[in-house]
């Protein structure tokens, strides 16, 4: 099995005296959002050049990295997705992807915020090819799962990137009262992402909800206002 090898390549590259330091900094302890996830200790850039070398690997290969108890294993099987994306020339080639992509989700395979984050924003390009990508995203947004949610969000960074700002606006306001810090933050870079598109639409989501907004998801969003509007929102916020 190729992906084997990719996993053996992995190994190589682990440090032992990294392990303890990823576990705590991806917060792996009982109770916590990475409870049970294993490392082997290597470092992304290290990651990166395995998933370069495998870019070809085949999907049943690829789900194999997916399924690994190994972080670094489906990270890299994220990264591997996005290398075929990036290089698929037809529609359907990238909905085959983005579909596998969903697969991985929804089995909880893509499931610390770095694999949401190395790997939404590309899937999330299939959607600027669909009619209507709404259905799917509110759909992620009202899992149980903390990464869906996370997926959901995130996932419309390319629809921004493509000048589509509505569906950030509506998957934002879907998730302004989720209780988990990691979602109030990926909300916030996304509306962050979105103001430097449109600062009116963004002004326009803050005066109907920075009142509500977690405090966390409100700096992110604002972070790259004027300093003198960053203190107004959270003055008003406070009110």
């Amino acid at each position: 099995m190729i992906s084997l090898h990719a996993i053996a390549e992995l190994k190589a590259f682990g440090k032992k005296g990294r392990v303890s330091d990823l576990a705590r900094f991806y917060k792996t302890a009982p109770g916590e959002y990475g409870e049970g996830d294993v490392f082997l200790g290597g470092t992304v850039p290290q990651t990166r050049s395995v998933a370069k070398n495998y870019q070809k690997l085949d999907l049943k290969e690829v789900e194999k990295l997916f399924a690994s108890p190994f972080h670094e294993a489906r990270l890299c099987a994220a990264i591997i997705l996005n290398l075929q994306f990036k290089s698929a020339k037809s529609s359907p080639e990238r909905k085959k992807i983005f579909d596998f992509y969903l697969k991985q989700v929804r089995a909880e395979r893509v499931n610390n915020w770095d694999i949401v984050d190395v790997s939404a924003p590309w899937m999330g390009v299939y959607l600027t090819e669909v009619d209507d990508p709404m259905p799917l995203l509110i759909k992620l947004s009202t899992s149980k799962s903390l990464w869906q949610r996370r997926v959901s969000i995130i996932l419309t960074f390319a629809l921004i990137r493509a000048g589509d700002l509505e569906p950030t606006i509506i998957i934002s306001k879907r998730l302004i009262n989720d209780q988990e810090d990691l979602i109030h933050k990926a909300v916030g870079w996304m509306l962050r992402e979105l103001g430097k598109r449109d600062v009116m639409l963004l002004r326009g989501f803050l005066g109907d909800h920075a009142h509500q907004m977690p405090r966390t998801m409100l700096r992110y969003a604002i972070e790259k206002l004027p300093e003198r509007e960053r203190k107004k929102w959270l003055l008003e916020s406070k009110s």
